[in-house]
């Protein structure tokens, strides 16, 4: 389905040199946030208290969250737990008070607003548990990263699996710059963030490789570089109607959904709004300048010419 069609190709390749160095700053300021300024990690990482409390109505989770704040908690997170009565309040970790000091501390506040609020559970979640989830998303990240360099390297050619995965890895860090720079607190839904932006980017990038593929395959008069502005060119409807309809529904979990959302859609935005970027100025750029030849994918056989060959009459 396309709301438009272009028809003369724009020549996206003639300021590939311009945007990626604009993609290499911005990627190089990211690296310096986070070497210098870090990640706000958050409970699930650092170790804290994790309480889960009961109301008999469903709970106000800004009036929760305004309570626990108040008793010198700025990293509180509070969200629902399976109804819309269960509550789930963590807490990071605080100098000098355990555990169940904490847990009463919050309890007493919670019950001096609302005398039937009952408390069912109160876990502490130490440092070496945060330490292995923060190993165990980081073998994730990199299982990931793994998975996409063979599939682009089996389906297409290795220039293109190289080109994609530094693609994809610029949008990583340049979400995880701006989660440093902002000190945003990075969390495990931050996390399934950033993976599905993987998923996502690439996504983009295997659309316009496919299109390359094809357009060696009809047009035996175009150089490397009119292929990929044609490339580019010719999903540019689908690009739209793809990622504006997803950012639709980003956008409205980013304003409506509340600060346990807030973080993970924020995440969602910038790998969207990136994506899109890197995967026309930074992958398709990449791929050209590792110079991607019609001889890396157009391996029919045939000699060029064959009347046989179905694309040997061709032209553009």
């Amino acid at each position: 389905m396309e709301f438009f069609r272009i028809r003369r190709d724009i020549p996206f390749m003639k300021h590939a040199l311009i945007l990626n160095a604009i993609s290499a700053i911005t990627f190089l300021l990211a690296v310096f946030f986070l070497v210098t300024r870090g990640l706000h990690l958050s409970v699930e990482f650092t170790g804290g208290t994790v309480m889960e409390v009961a109301y008999v109505q469903p709970a106000d989770l800004e009036k929760v969250r305004g309570t626990v704040s108040a008793l010198g908690y700025g990293d509180v997170q509070v969200q629902n737990f399976g109804t819309s009565r269960d509550v789930i309040v963590r807490l990071p970790a605080k100098k000098g008070e355990t555990s169940a000091q904490q847990s009463e501390e919050v309890i007493q506040a919670l019950r001096a607003a609302d005398p039937q609020v009952q408390l069912r559970r109160t876990e502490f979640v130490g440092p070496q548990v945060g330490e292995e989830l923060a190993a165990d998303g980081l073998k994730a990240l990199a299982f990931v990263i793994i998975g996409i360099m063979i599939y682009l390297s089996m389906r297409f050619e290795w220039k293109y699996a190289v080109a994609g995965i530094i693609a994809n890895l610029h949008d990583v860090v340049i979400i995880l710059g701006f989660f440093a720079f902002f000190q945003w607190e990075f969390s495990l839904a931050v996390l399934a963030a950033v993976l599905a932006v993987l998923g996502y980017s690439v996504n983009e990038s295997v659309v316009i490789f496919d299109r390359i593929r094809e357009n060696f395959r009809r047009y035996r008069k175009m150089n490397t570089v009119q292929i990929i502005d044609n490339a580019i060119t010719s999903t540019i409807s689908r690009t739209i109607i793809t990622h504006a309809s997803t950012q639709t529904m980003v956008l409205s979990m980013l304003l409506f959904g509340g600060e346990t959302l807030h973080y993970f859609a924020m995440a969602l935005t910038i790998g969207i709004l990136f994506g899109i970027y890197s995967s026309v100025f930074v992958a398709a750029a990449i791929a050209m300048w590792l110079g991607v030849r019609r001889e890396d994918l157009v391996k029919t056989g045939r000699k060029e010419g064959d009347p046989s060959d179905p694309n040997a009459g061709a032209v553009v």
